[in-house]
C-alpha cells in the first residue's frame, strides 16, 4: 500500500501558515507605522501650539502702552517643518478693561490660548471639530502673562 499525496498536504499546510503570517506581520507593520505617525503629528501640534503661544506674547509684550489691548483672534500657517499645521491664537485680558495694582505698579493680565491642527476648519481656524479623519492631530496650549 503505497502513500500518496502525502508531500502535496503537507506543501499546502506550509503554505497556508506562511501566508497567514505574512498577513499578520504585514497588519502589525501598518499599526505601527500608523502609531508612529500620529506620535509625530502630535509632537508637530504641540510644537505648534508653543510656537503660537510664543507669537502670542510677542504681540502683548512688544507693545509700548502699559496695558495693551488684546489683539484679535489670529489664524496663520506656521513655515518649514511645521507648515502642514495651522494655529489659531486667542487673547483674553483679565479683568476686563481694568488693571491691578500691585504696589506703585499697575498690572493687566493676559491669558493666551493657542491651538494647532493639522486639518483647519472651513474658515481656517482651529479646532476642526467636524473632521473625522483618523490623521487629525490638536493640540491646546495656554499662558497667562501680566504687564
Amino acid at each position: 500500500m503505497t502513500q500518496r499525496g502525502f508531500t502535496m498536504m503537507s506543501m499546502l499546510f506550509i503554505l497556508v501558515a506562511l501566508a497567514a503570517m505574512g498577513v499578520a506581520l504585514a497588519s502589525l507593520s501598518q499599526r505601527q507605522q500608523l502609531g508612529s505617525a500620529g506620535e509625530l503629528a502630535a509632537s508637530k501640534a504641540y510644537q505648534a501650539a508653543l510656537a503660537g503661544l510664543d507669537w502670542g506674547s510677542y504681540q502683548v509684550l512688544r507693545n509700548a502702552t502699559a496695558q495693551p489691548a488684546c489683539f484679535a483672534t489670529k489664524s496663520f500657517v506656521l513655515p518649514d517643518q511645521l507648515s502642514d499645521f495651522t494655529v489659531t491664537v486667542t487673547c483674553t485680558r483679565t479683568p476686563g478693561a481694568g488693571v491691578v495694582n500691585d504696589g506703585d505698579t499697575q498690572l493687566a493680565f493676559y491669558t493666551l490660548v493657542a491651538t494647532a491642527c493639522n486639518i483647519p476648519a472651513a474658515g481656517g481656524a482651529c479646532p476642526n471639530g467636524a473632521t473625522t479623519e483618523p490623521a487629525y492631530a490638536e493640540r491646546q496650549l495656554s499662558r497667562s502673562l501680566s504687564k
